[in-house]
């Protein structure tokens, strides 16, 4: 549990971006092929890509290689047998077609084929009468008629009531997206209260009406009017968009269309969540599956050291972690990346002990700590004081029998230093660097550099590192 939660803690922003990024590729390539061949073949090929996953967890290396091959080989084969569809869906004419959106076939539906040829009619003033049935069986109504049982469309509708037609008189059944029966003589309404206008269609479209609940629409044939006769009532229409309701309304498919809605939308709601699920899951095979183990050594950075407290002596430099995560990442690894530091706020003066913890370390995100080496880090503080120390000529070697040295004046004579207090204690003398007295057979200057020891001290701002040797040489008598 543990080891889950270390890994989520340690997830990035970019791996958050990367999921999401392919979880929507994969829910539009969802979206633009499904109920498709090509969207088959793609569910094949990710049965095929997670038993190959399965084989290399089981070590089946035989196995793995040939199902990879395999998945290579069908994912060509996509590209090469499926690339009409494809190219249909790429030359899409507007980008966000494929980017966003859900792409729909235009399919004339019945209700749009019978709205667009009754208009038709009616702007040609062909006459018609079209019968759309209900959940009554109208076989013990209608009179004769001929079995016709062909797919509706505009062409066939006109032509069935062309006026040289032999079934042109006759009504036309239309039940779904078939023609079932034309040239049928309906009973005719005997009703007395019916305009003068309306002729024979009219009062078979009313006889039939009256008596079931199928909706009949005529063209009349005089004045190219649209009328709907359902139940006792008759209804001019005025477009194309107002008989489409009244038929919706009739056949349920308002309804229908709602329930059709929702149900997509659970259909791509559960899509969505599957592809995230996919995503995250191949994401984690990934960069968790292949994870690699590298050790880095790292120096260690002191943080908040007051200026009063200087640091005289630190048990170790640097520590080395052990780091953990994807293979990918730790080969990306920078040294600049990774920080220890240890912070001096509440330290003492003495010795100090401090344990390194996770929190003290800065890693790349992505990157797990595993262990650190040494997790105690001794550290000796001490109080920032000056003194002043003579300084002394460190000298080696020895001058020539014949020579002695009379003078020595050195400028200055004394220098400032800083340092802890513990420390500048244990000095007393500051000297310069070696000066060989064997090369010196005569009096002269020279300027040596100081040699600060131990390094913890320095000289106090302003004071020069080198001083002048002055020196007098004599001959011995």
């Amino acid at each position: 549990m543990d080891k889950i939660f270390a890994s989520l803690l340690s997830i990035r922003w970019q791996d958050v971006f990367d999921i999401t990024l392919n979880s929507y590729i994969l829910f539009r390539l969802y979206v633009l092929f499904r109920r498709t061949n090509v969207f088959r073949v793609l569910i094949g090929i990710a049965f095929l890509w997670f038993f190959q996953r399965i084989a290399v967890f089981l070590g089946l290396i035989l196995t793995s290689w040939v199902i990879g091959g395999i998945t290579a080989a069908a994912a060509l084969i996509i590209i090469v047998v499926f690339r009409n569809e494809i190219r249909s869906y790429l030359q899409a004419e507007k980008i966000w077609a494929i980017l966003w959106g859900f792409p729909r076939k235009a399919v004339d539906t019945p209700v749009q084929v019978i709205a667009e040829s009754v208009f038709e009619m009616a702007r040609r003033h062909t006459g018609a009468l079209i019968v759309v049935p209900g959940k009554d069986d109208l076989e013990e109504v209608i009179q004769t008629g001929v079995t016709w049982d062909g797919a509706i469309s505009k062409e066939m509708l006109i032509s069935i009531f062309w006026p040289d037609n032999p079934v042109h008189d006759g009504a036309a059944i239309v039940r779904g997206t078939r023609i079932t029966k034309v040239g049928v003589l309906l009973p005719l309404s005997r009703r007395n209260d019916l305009p003068s206008k309306y002729g024979t269609r009219h009062r078979a479209a009313l006889g039939l009406t009256e008596t079931t609940d199928a909706l009949a629409v005529v063209v009349s044939e005089e004045r190219g009017q649209v009328i709907v006769s359902k139940g006792s009532q008759i209804h001019l229409i005025n477009n194309k968009d107002e008989l489409s309701s009244i038929l919706q309304d009739h056949l349920g498919i308002a309804e229908e269309n709602l329930g059709r809605l929702k149900r997509e939308k659970v259909e791509l709601a559960a899509a969505a969540l599957a592809s995230l699920v996919l995503i995250t899951g191949i994401w984690f095979s990934f960069t968790r599956g292949f994870e690699s183990l590298v050790a880095l050594e790292v120096p260690i950075e002191y943080m908040n050291r007051r200026s009063e407290i200087e640091i005289v002596d630190t048990s170790v430099n640097a520590i080395h972690v052990y780091l953990s995560g994807s293979g990918a990442l730790i080969r990306s690894i920078q040294p600049s990346q990774i920080h220890v530091r240890l912070d001096l706020a509440n330290g003492v003066v003495g010795h100090n002990t401090f344990t390194i913890t996770p929190e003290d370390i800065t890693l790349p995100p992505g990157i797990i700590l595993t262990k650190v080496k040494p997790r105690m880090v001794e550290v000796k503080l001490d109080v920032l004081t000056e003194r002043s120390l003579p300084v002394q000529v460190d000298w080696t070697g020895r001058l020539p029998r014949n020579l002695v040295m009379t003078q020595l004046v050195i400028t200055p004579e004394t220098v400032r230093i800083i340092g802890g207090r513990q420390v500048l204690n244990s000095v007393s003398t500051v000297y310069t660097e070696k000066l060989r007295l064997d090369t010196i057979n005569k009096s002269g200057t020279l300027t040596a550099k100081l040699a600060l020891n131990p390094t913890s001290i320095r000289f106090v701002s302003g004071y020069n590192e080198n001083v002048k040797v002055d020196y007098v040489i004599k001959k011995r008598f």
